[in-house]
């Protein structure tokens, strides 16, 4: 069993971060070796503002940098009803809508695409420009959604304002509408798309009809696409191999379900996850690793291979039902899987074949509330806090802290690793962190 990337990617893939989540979407670089320790003052390559708003993370493939943004203009309007989803799911259950404020400013919904040498603007390239039909949550933003490459083109969905592939150079190749999207209490969207083979996977689940599409990553037609009885959910789908075919992992509320990325069939589901369900699943040891951590806390290690409904079987090889993550998602290092607390910097450890606890509920000091995911590199791992705190702690079976490192600004994307370079997005800058030339 291995994640599919080779058909995706190429075999450049371990030396960049193509995904959110890293070449093998676990959240970790192996070649990577970036510093222990920065401040605004020490190890900062090169720091730049950054245009308009959104919590998109970072990817990088060679000497480029893309990430997504919506940037409020001055024209005002009037939000248009949402559109009405007609297939798949079953509207008419949904809850009603309320939370989120509208927005009355038209935004441009842009990708960016920076030079990783100096962060530099190479190009910047407006998707659509439009009134977003609903609000989201104060701590959200309307580009929550972080784009995909293969190194020859990028893919970058903004969920209700569409799907869209440009090349590397910023040429524009193809675009999808696939509707409108009603996120629970105004929430805001951000699940982001995955290349398996050559199909690009997006999930659209919401309080309308649910669905799951696979659009040829060339034309962005419609390979095929499925209906999935859920509410809103903001996980990213993960690809894997078991058994010389495909499948498509997606964790949501209901149950988390895979797919035969050939025909959009459904191999198998499980149940046992909570409510707003954000963290993307990992891939390792022939089991998939989905959690999540609103209202009630879990973290299920399922083994691939099986099929049907595996609610409550055997094949739930392990499971921990505390101190499980909200936003951010788990990082599968080595033989370890580390998991937060809800959004906390309090800190879990279990071996990854059994679900033995190395160590649980370790408290990061300092930091704050955690929205960014986890990564791992040169045996270290890294958790960046809301606050601007940064703390990095060894790869053991014990708990310790390495460092603590501070930045002036707040940070809810996650970061990115390539080489000896750390890439973290705040709020308003883009850091790119290496220690000097001559002291590598």
């Amino acid at each position: 069993m291995a994640l599919v990337s080779v058909d995706a990617y190429g075999d450049s893939r371990a030396d960049y971060w193509p995904t959110w989540r890293g070449p093998d979407a676990t959240g970790v670089a192996a070649n990577g070796n970036p510093p222990l320790t920065w401040s605004e003052t020490e190890n900062i390559k090169w720091k730049v503002k950054l245009p308009g708003d959104g919590t998109s993370s970072p990817i990088v493939w060679a000497d480029r940098i893309f990430f997504q943004a919506a940037i409020k203009t001055d024209k005002k309007g009037t939000p248009a009803a949402p559109e009405a989803q007609n297939s798949g799911g079953s509207a008419s259950r949904r809850r009603p809508f309320h939370g989120g404020k509208t927005p009355t400013n038209v935004y441009k919904f842009v990708l960016v695409c920076v030079d990783r040498k100096n962060g530099k603007l190479l190009w910047q390239k407006t998707v659509r420009e439009e009134l977003p039909h609903e609000g989201h949550h104060p701590t959200h933003g309307f580009a929550s959604y972080s784009p995909v490459t293969d190194g020859k083109h990028v893919w970058a969905s903004f969920g209700s304002r569409g799907v869209h592939c440009y090349d590397i150079e910023g040429n524009h190749i193809w675009s999808r509408d696939l509707g409108k999207l009603r996120a629970k209490m105004m929430f805001g969207e951000g699940s982001s798309p995955a290349l398996a083979s050559d199909a690009l996977i997006v999930v659209m689940d919401h309080e309308g009809d649910s669905f799951i599409y696979a659009l040829s990553k060339k034309t962005g037609q419609t390979i095929w696409k499925k209906g999935r009885d859920e509410v809103t959910s903001w996980a990213t789908p993960v690809a894997v191999e078991v058994d010389r075919k495909i499948q498509v992992i997606v964790n949501a509320m209901k149950f988390v379900r895979s797919y035969d990325l050939k025909t959009g069939g459904l191999v198998w589901q499980c149940s046992g996850q909570t409510g707003n369900v954000i963290p993307s699943p990992v891939v390792g040891f022939g089991k998939v690793f989905c959690t999540s951590g609103f209202r009630g806390s879990t973290l299920q290690a399922i083994e691939l291979g099986r099929t049907g409904d595996l609610s409550g079987s055997d094949a739930i090889s392990w499971q921990v039902n505390e101190a499980t993550p909200y936003a951010p998602s788990p990082l599968l290092y080595g033989d370890k899987i580390y998991v937060c607390s809800v959004n906390k910097a309090i800190i879990s450890c279990y071996q990854a074949r059994t679900g033995k606890a190395n160590f649980v509920k370790q408290r990061l000091e300092e930091m704050g509330d955690i929205y960014a995911s986890p990564v791992g590199a040169a045996n270290r791992i890294y958790f960046v806090g809301r606050n601007g705190v940064c703390q990095v702690i060894k790869q053991a079976e014990d708990f310790q802290v390495l460092a603590t490192n501070t930045l002036d600004d707040k940070f809810d994307a996650s970061p990115a690793i390539v080489g000896d370079e750390l890439f973290l997005k705040g709020k308003t800058h883009l850091y790119c962190i290496a220690k000097p030339r001559e002291k590598r």
